[in-house]
């Protein structure tokens, strides 16, 4: 069997295939795929010269397939050869392409799904996060400025207020804007609760947020509708029934302006109560388990709903949970071998007591080494520890020195050269550094800090003249989420998995999770029980004691 220049070639016996096609191609085969002996090797040209001369320079490749037949003297070996026509380099100038545009520059529909994706990761979410507090301000601005614009307007003079037709005669009347003593403790009042409307306004909406929700806020979202509604239905009252017709005094305009701010007070006491004081009162336990690594907290909490729920689950994560170092999990486990086996007969070999022997053997061998993996791990987890508390040894003991140094040289008043506790870090950290780079080695800590930011808190501690265990308790630990400046981000993106809609209250045995990379956080609602005491009042008959003797006893 032979094959041209960088050609496969493929052996197979006789098939039926093989057959059918002898029987219907002889003659083919024997005119375009048969070599004689001594013949030159077959050209594989195509219709044109131009194809073989393009495939030439190009890997040609070719399969044979040998069809044995009976060996005679006079037959020839016969022969099935397939030719893999090569791929040309400028296969892009004869290619078709099928897109949902007709513009050659415009932008196909996955370039238009990224550039929009794109465009809400950047500026999308920029708007979600303040389009809330925008809206809130923008309705608060206008409660607040009506009271002060139904007083003002009155007195700019675009309108002449004092004129009355008395008999169809228009006369001046200009007690009507006379503002009388009465009429000026109504202007101090509304003054006075202007401030305070202000005031508690101020520390209840302007706040910078800290969540973004995919939902609605539906108690805000009340509380804005309250103010509009109480705004508008002022406003409209004011044009009709004031402004129309002109014939309220001053004081009644000062009184209707006094009754706006109540409203809004009101209405403030009443976004209180619903925002903040509300859910102060536990009614659930939280659950918190993050995954991959277990950890898991337990928190009390008031009537949420399910997304804000979620963003006070994120606060606590952030303070209470450590680190997750997905490195930490493999610094006890060392390679484990395959336990598990399965044997397969390929060559189909006959003795099965010899092949059945070995599979014993072999699963006897994995059920052993199973067994024996839960004391092995015992051993390696104990191992791991004694290391730790070793290196942490040789930390603190590092530490120490070097700080005891840094006080030797500020007590001395000889001839030593000052230095600033930049310079003073840089330069008793080298007799602490090896220390400290094993023990972050072996607890997995080593991809977090660099040395740039490691003299930055020794210089730190040393300006602030902070103890040798105030500076390396910060590597003694995983530390706080919050703590850690890797992977800090002014925004974290989180995503909420719930089979609820979000804006309904928790309720008992529900679960929502939260994903954030590889780091996931299953939360179970549970409500905290009703509990029923009794009282039980000791009779003091029954509450007397007998002391009996005995001869065995001590006493």
């Amino acid at each position: 069997m032979s094959t041209m220049d960088g050609a496969e070639s493929v052996r197979s016996g006789r098939s039926d295939r093989s057959e059918r096609s002898h029987r219907s191609h002889a003659s083919n085969h024997n005119r375009h795929h048969t070599r004689q002996p001594g013949s030159r090797p077959p050209s594989h040209r195509g219709r044109s010269g131009e194809r073989y001369d393009r495939g030439r320079d190009c890997d040609e490749r070719s399969v044979t397939i040998k069809t044995p037949g009976p060996m005679s003297g006079d037959e020839e070996e016969e022969r099935i050869e397939v030719q893999v026509i090569p791929q040309d380099d400028n296969w892009g100038d004869n290619t078709t392409a099928i897109t949902g545009n007709t513009s050659e520059t415009g932008f196909s529909m996955e370039d238009m799904h990224k550039f929009s994706k794109d465009l809400d990761d950047n500026t999308g979410f920029g708007c979600a996060r303040y389009v809330g507090t925008a809206l809130a301000a923008l309705l608060s601005i206008f409660g607040f400025l009506s009271p002060i614009a139904m007083l003002v307007l009155p007195k700019i003079g675009i309108v002449d207020w004092n004129v009355v037709e008395v008999a169809g005669v228009k006369v001046t009347n200009e007690a009507l804007m006379e503002c009388k003593p009465e009429c000026e403790g109504l202007l101090i009042s509304f003054s006075f609760k202007l401030l305070i409307l202000f005031m508690g306004t101020f520390a209840l909406f302007f706040r910078r947020p800290k969540a973004t929700m995919p939902r609605v806020f539906i108690f805000r979202a009340v509380v804005l509708f309250l103010v509009f509604v109480l705004t508008f239905a002022f406003w409209l009252f004011y044009g009709v029934r004031i402004f129309k017709d002109r014939k309220a005094t001053y004081y009644g305009i000062v009184q209707f302006s006094v009754s706006l701010i109540d409203g809004l007070l009101f209405i403030h006491y009443l976004a209180i109560v619903l925002l903040e004081i509300r859910q102060l009162q536990p009614q659930f336990v939280l659950n918190v388990v993050r995954s991959p690594d277990g950890e898991s907290r337990c928190y009390n909490i008031g009537i949420y709903s399910i997304q804000r729920a979620a963003v006070w689950v994120l606060e606590q994560y952030y303070k209470d949970f450590p680190v997750y170092n997905p490195y930490l999990e493999n610094a006890t486990r060392r390679t484990t071998k395959l336990t598990g086996y399965k044997v397969y007969d390929v060559d189909g070999g006959t003795n099965n007591v010899t092949q059945q022997g070995r599979s014993r053997a072999v699963f006897a061998a994995a059920a052993r080494r199973r067994d024996a993996s839960h004391n092995d791990r015992f051993y390696e987890e104990q191992e791991y520890e004694r290391r730790v508390r070793k290196r942490r040894a040789r930390l603190v003991v590092a530490a120490e020195e070097a700080f005891t140094h840094i006080k030797r040289m500020h007590d001395e008043h000889g001839a030593a050269i000052p230095m600033d506790p930049q310079e003073a870090a840089q330069a008793v950290f080298p007799s602490m550094a090896r220390a400290l780079q094993k023990y972050l080695r072996i607890t997995r800590q080593q991809p977090r800090y660099k040395i740039e930011s490691v003299l930055s808190h020794l210089a730190n501690c040393i300006a602030h003249d902070m103890s040798p265990q105030s500076f390396i308790q910060r590597y003694l630990t995983q530390g706080a989420v919050i703590l850690n400046d890797k992977d800090y981000s002014s925004v974290a993106r989180w995503v909420l998995v719930c089979d609820q809609l979000l804006t309904r209250e928790i309720e008992h045995g529900w679960f929502f999770q939260l994903r954030h990379g590889d780091v996931s956080l299953m939360c179970t609602v549970r409500r905290i029980p009703h509990f029923s005491l009794t009282e039980e009042v000791i009779d003091p008959k029954n509450n007397k004691f007998v002391l009996r003797l005995n001869s065995e006893t001590s006493v």
